[in-house]
């Protein structure tokens, strides 16, 4: 039978500043219902330019995953056993069991006894934005979701208020690159054409990063910092910039305030103090400072990496803080990005229920998760959606202890049976991007975006917006907003006049898919000014560099860091096979051959990476790539997937950054000695 496809254009759902518009194929040979068959970029998306990331590529492999749950399931074993049994139910009996025990626990120890737990495994705003205003309803503890980008938040908002970013079609236009913390090829790949048609222009990329990755090979030059010390690096370039006059004094005296302050905490930053912190060459400081200081327009791209210490927020804020010395903020392809979200002056108010928050609402820190799942922490239910924190949070053999608990209620929404799923006492099944309607935004372009549902949902799959409208008629909820669908979520949230939105109405945006947002060609958000109370962008207090806490030592010689893989996105996609294999197969740790020798390790031994935290056994790979004294382990496999099955969580602390209370995953400090098999 003759197989009948479709092409249709939706965008990406997944964590990553791109936001692509995929052209995504549908099909069906007759005999069975539409499904996923092919994903590509499409063509005609100014952003997406006609491909899709080699991890996107692969998803039809994803949703039609033979183990893909496809129907409520219930576990009919101990939450300890090592295999989990699981039986089919009913969606009425699964919901009204899970409702019962909801009531029983409202009823007798109040909504604190509920816990959501959820993050960006979905970035739309109906499902994963939304989907919260049930829980906001109970009056169950706020999520701070703070597990990737708070620290990096809170910075920018310290400096310049509003997260505003260089529009990606500007890159072409700098003569000066600097990836700093940020493996762009593997995480933000639709910059790298725009990052080539600045070097065929004559443009310059240096890479800063702690080991040779993706980037940095690609860089026309690598600068091997030691992990946690940006901030001194950056403060070693503003020392240049200032003894040279490199700084934009016109736009200093517009634009900012505090100079005298960073001009002062800069002083003591000689290049050769700068070069015995970072681990540089002190001519390669003043090096760098020079290409930044003389070269205009200057654009550094900045990652979330930079942060993944305790003095996390310090290190990317000192680093944004480099434009406004040298004025790039006023050069068309200048300046800095993090995120262009706050461009999206979208109507939140009433997004997720928010409206409904209480000032004295309890809080649960996402990277505390190990230890809110104690029993003295008091919760008797956990609902788990749009995340894996079996695999991603830190202490994560505790978290997984914590779930298998037998008085908590564990409810899981899922596309796939993780780590997460496999602890559940209820795995309720979750549609994909093509099979419910959302709204999307980017926090690495300007362009808004709709997506309708494409498919019919397989099996009894549902989106967790219905789910959680389902267990609200349960409770008796009657907050009207729970129960909007996502056309009333749109009329909401375009209910502005602000005039990045101007002319985008629903009708427009449903007809066209993917709208720009209402900004000039020439968008140079920090030109004057910034969002901030006094109007400037905010140079005092200044950044100062700190040593870790957590210092190498003997019993602790190594730095880890977990940055991201190629072919994963955190823990998505950690389920295909042909994926893992591109990974290599299994994780393998990166080590020095100084600190294999030490260790009495060879290539492709197993080690046990142990911590103060935990334990995890990974194969070695014994490379330069990494510098002495670190040790790198890319992607958050999952557990399943591991020689001991632990995610390398398990060896990662709750220890928080100086700024918005974030994750320090790169802080870990670790011995790794051989280990057996």
């Amino acid at each position: 039978m003759t197989a009948q496809t479709r092409d249709v254009l939706l965008t990406c759902p997944l964590d990553c500043p791109d936001a692509c518009r995929l052209k995504v194929t549908v099909g069906s040979d007759g005999s069975g219902p539409e499904r996923m068959l092919k994903v590509t970029g499409d063509p005609d998306h100014p952003v997406t330019k006609g491909f899709a990331c080699v991890k996107t590529v692969h998803y039809p492999a994803r949703a039609n995953h033979p183990e893909r749950p496809l129907y409520p399931m219930r576990r009919v074993n101990p939450k300890t056993d090592a295999a989990p049994v699981f039986e089919r139910v009913t969606w009425d009996a699964a919901l009204d069991d899970i409702a019962a025990r909801l009531r029983t626990l409202l009823d007798t120890r109040g909504p604190s006894s509920i816990l959501r737990y959820t993050y960006a495994g979905t970035m739309g705003l109906m499902e994963g934005h939304h989907a919260h205003a049930l829980f906001r309803a109970l009056g169950t503890p706020e999520l701070d979701e703070t597990i990737c980008a708070s620290a990096g938040t809170a910075a920018w908002q310290l400096g310049y208020g509003t997260r505003y970013g260089v529009d990606p079609a500007d890159v072409a236009h700098a003569r000066l690159i600097v990836l700093w913390g940020i493996n762009s090829l593997s995480t933000n790949s639709h910059l790298t054409p725009h990052l080539t048609a600045a070097r065929k222009a004559g443009a310059r990329i240096i890479c800063v990063d702690p080991y040779r990755n993706r980037t940095a090979a690609f860089a026309d030059e690598h600068l091997k910092i030691i992990p946690g010390t940006d901030a001194a690096l950056a403060l070693g370039v503003m020392h240049e910039l200032f003894a040279h006059g490199w700084t934009d004094e016109a736009y200093i005296a517009e634009a900012t305030q505090g100079i005298e302050e960073l001009r002062q905490a800069a002083a003591e930053w000689t290049p050769e103090r700068t070069a015995e912190i970072t681990g540089l060459n002190a001519d390669t400081v003043r090096e760098f400072a020079r290409a930044i200081g003389t070269t205009r327009p200057t654009y550094i791209r900045v990652g979330y990496g930079m942060t993944r210490h305790e003095t996390g927020g310090t290190n990317l804020r000192a680093v944004t803080l480099i434009p406004a010395l040298t004025g790039d903020w006023r050069q068309r392809g200048g300046g800095c990005a993090l995120s262009s979200s706050g461009a999206f002056k979208l109507n939140r108010t009433r997004l997720g229920a928010q409206h409904l928050l209480p000032a004295d609402v309890p809080h649960v820190n996402m990277n505390e998760l190990a230890s809110a799942l104690r029993p003295e922490g008091g919760f008797g239910a956990a609902f788990l959606y749009n995340c894996n924190p079996a695999v991603v949070a830190p202490d994560s053999a505790r978290v997984r202890a914590g779930l298998q608990r037998d008085d908590l209620l564990v409810v899981v929404l899922e596309q796939a049976m993780t780590d997460t799923a496999r602890l559940a006492d209820y795995v309720l099944p979750a549609t994909t991007f093509a099979e419910h309607a959302d709204i999307h935004t980017s926090y690495g372009h300007h362009y808004l975006s709709h997506n309708p549902a494409t498919l019919d949902a397989p099996g009894e799959t549902r989106p967790n917006s219905w789910v959680f409208q389902q267990l609200a008629r349960r409770l008796g909820i009657t907050e009207p907003s729970v129960y909007w669908t996502v056309d009333d979520l749109l009329a909401e949230v375009l209910d502005t006049d602000h005039p990045h939105l101007a002319g985008i109405t629903p009708e427009r945006l449903k007809a066209e898919g993917s709208v720009r947002l209402n900004l000039p060609d020439d968008f140079l958000p920090y030109a004057h000014g910034a969002e901030t109370p006094s109007g400037k962008v905010q140079l005092s207090p200044a950044p100062t560099y700190r040593a870790p806490d957590a210092e190498l030592n003997a019993a602790y010689p190594l730095r880890l860091l977990t940055p991201p893989a190629h072919h994963f996105l955190n823990s998505t996609y950690g389920n295909l096979g042909n994926l893992t294999r591109a990974e290599g197969g299994e994780p393998h740790v990166m080590i020095h051959p100084t600190d294999a020798a030490a260790s009495g390790l060879s290539d492709g031994d197993y080690a046990t990476l142990s911590s103060e935290v935990g334990q995890a056994k990974r194969r070695v790979k014994v490379t330069d790539a990494v510098q002495p004294g670190v040790a790198v382990l890319e992607g958050t496999w999952w557990g399943l997937s591991a020689p001991d099955g632990e995610s390398i969580n398990a060896v990662t602390a709750q220890t928080l950054t100086d700024l918005g209370g974030g994750s320090t995953f790169h802080n870990t400090r670790v011995r790794v000695e051989r280990a057996g098999g």
